[in-house]
């Protein structure tokens, strides 16, 4: 399996770190709004990620952190924390306005069908360790001390700029970063923070204060994957300055190569357009749900393009998608109406054939540094040889299916169809087969319509049967 490192800026061999085991470490959201498309751009290649490593075979340790203090505005350690900005602008606790988009997150990451992270730490239950790494990195010559403050010096660092390719000169130059006078060099970022007027205090060393964004991650990556482990993820917006943070401070901690492999997503753009407020296209999941898009299409829009190349969302590109789940989903309700009506028999060799020939070429594709497109292409050039097969039996079906299912199993963009139908919809379903029948076709289109008003489809199927399924968007 090969994946491009942003550290070495090229694509690598993965090679883990403990054999048929991976640990990747997520940046997971600032919980101080909804989440929107953009941010889950990311969090879902994470989970492609996850999910192809678990279709290879791996056991995978994830862990996707919870933002609830430090993340301020502005990358030079200025300027209003983003949770407490809004803990003041809607007059609530910041615990409370946590727990809030945290819930948001968890629903909206649900109706996508992200996989659970093994641990989801929150930064605010973790300052202790926090504390502990900013001591080491004290006692080790790497941070200084002001008054309250604590500053990671980064001219200590000789590594420093080697993810994002930027040298001190180069970004000092830019004048990106108002002076601190209380710094050393203008790019030493805060460890720990001093601020009066700040609603979240903890007793520290230094004196009662928060701590700074960057240590979060690494104190909490380290206690839960390790001082060294394979793979960060994150949106490409996190290279600089939070992951060269990262990884100055982590390697400095502990000695150690930090992570061996770094992926970034790149940015999604709406219409073509940077997604932001004042374009009103910062769609969240529950607000294109009630549009009329379907959960699943979503998935599969935002995992459907190289994580590595820029996204258009389009509402044309949703269509699209509902579209090509709809084929895939077709021949899996085909497979099962064959298993249903054939006997049990021997698979024969096309079918063996097929099945493996997809899947080895499934996982070559996903192998080549998540090659999604490819692999998708892959995904219905099977659908289509399946489609055209004739004559199967109920194991020939039924092998097919398992292929399916093992595609979906890295995709996560079917639905589930074996869901158990209610009796009464059966009885409507029959009362209209039988209007049907006698072409009282005025009671056929009404019952339908009340199966369709109790969140059911009926869809008609041939030899005058029919197939029931829960609505789109239910």
């Amino acid at each position: 399996m090969k994946l491009y490192n942003t550290l070495t800026h090229k694509v690598e061999e993965f090679v883990p770190m403990q054999q048929g085991k991976v640990g990747i470490y997520s940046c997971g959201p600032t919980v101080y709004s909804h989440p929107h498309i953009g941010n889950f751009r990311s969090f879902l290649v994470a989970d492609l990620l996850k999910r192809f490593f678990e279709f290879k075979g791996f056991s995978v340790t994830h862990i996707m952190n919870i933002t609830d203090v430090g993340h301020l505005v502005d990358d030079a350690d200025e300027g209003a924390d983003k949770l407490e900005e809004t803990a003041r602008k809607q007059k609530k606790d910041p615990l409370e306005i946590a727990k809030f988009y945290t819930e948001s997150f968890m629903q909206a990451s649900k109706l996508l069908n992200i996989k659970p992270s093994d641990k989801y730490p929150k930064a605010t239950e973790h300052i202790s360790e926090m504390i502990d790494m900013v001591k080491k990195l004290i006692d080790k010559g790497y941070a200084y001390v002001v008054g309250h403050n604590v500053y990671y010096d980064v001219m200590k660092f000789a590594n420093y700029g080697q993810l994002s390719g930027n040298t001190l000169e180069d970004v000092n130059a830019g004048a990106r970063i108002e002076i601190n006078q209380e710094k050393k060099n203008p790019q030493d970022f805060a460890l720990w923070k001093h601020d009066p007027k700040h609603l979240q205090q903890w007793d520290s060393p230094w004196g009662r204060g928060f701590p700074g964004w960057h240590i979060e991650c690494s104190a909490m990556s380290s206690k839960y994957l390790g001082a060294e482990f394979d793979i960060h993820t994150g949106g490409e917006d996190n290279i600089f300055p939070h992951h060269e943070c990262e990884i100055a401070q982590s390697e400095a901690a502990s000695g150690k190569k930090f992570v061996h492999y770094w992926l970034h997503t790149r940015f999604l753009l709406f219409d073509g357009e940077k997604m932001s407020k004042s374009k009103g296209n910062l769609y969240t999941i529950p607000e294109l749900i009630e549009k009329g898009v379907r959960k699943n299409a979503i998935r599969y829009a935002l995992i459907s393009s190289h994580y590595r190349q820029n996204y258009n969302f389009t509402f044309d590109g949703l269509k699209a998608a509902e579209q090509a789940i709809d084929k895939m989903q077709q021949c899996v309700l085909q497979l099962k109406d064959i298993q249903k009506s054939s006997k049990a028999g021997e698979i024969c060799q096309q079918i063996k054939d097929l099945s493996s020939n997809c899947l080895a070429q499934f996982d070559e594709a996903l192998s080549d540094d998540l090659n999604i497109s490819k692999a998708l292409a892959v995904c219905f050039d099977f659908i289509r040889e399946v489609n055209k097969a004739e004559d199967m039996n109920l194991s020939e079906a039924s092998a097919l299916l398992e292929t399916i299912s093992k595609i979906d199993s890295v995709l996560g963009v079917l639905e589930s169809t074996d869901e158990e139908v209610p009796e009464n919809i059966i009885e409507l379903a029959e009362k209209r087969k039988t209007a049907k029948l006698n072409k009282d076709w005025k009671t056929a289109d009404a019952v339908r319509a009340e199966i369709s008003a109790q969140g059911w489809l009926l869809e008609d199927t041939p030899g005058g049967g029919y197939r029931i399924k829960r609505g789109e968007n239910t």
